[in-house]
């Protein structure tokens, strides 16, 4: 089995779409709820593929030669599954609650590949 990392994107663009910021509180904390729950549904659903279920990603600091710089992201959270397939990793997250009920824009998925040497 191959190993994957999936990142979670979240966009301006998405979050203006999804209308997050036009409801009310009680309905986006309904939503937010319902969202908590369908994730938590995906990660039993998957369970078997799932190598690291991940966490939601903080503030982001750049280094460089130029030194240390805070910077803004699309990343928002990370997951690492494993799946025979690129393309079967994918599946993994058709309709997933990031994008399907959080205002989430997308998930993108990697190949974890083998160190060289």
């Amino acid at each position: 089995m191959k190993q994957f990392l999936a990142v979670y994107i979240g966009t301006e663009a998405a979050h203006k779409a999804s209308g997050w910021d036009a409801l009310s509180e009680a309905d986006r904390q309904a939503r937010q709820k319902q969202g908590v729950q369908a994730w938590g549904a995906w990660v039993q659903a998957h369970r078997d593929a799932i190598v690291e279920v991940g966490t939601p990603l903080g503030k982001t600091l750049r280094v460089s030669r130029s030194g240390i710089e805070s910077i803004r992201n699309p990343l928002t959270a990370f997951t690492v599954v494993q799946a025979e397939s690129h393309e079967a990793a994918a599946k993994l997250f058709e309709g997933h609650p990031h994008f399907t009920i959080f205002p989430g824009d997308s998930v993108e998925i990697m190949e974890c590949l083998p160190l060289p040497g």
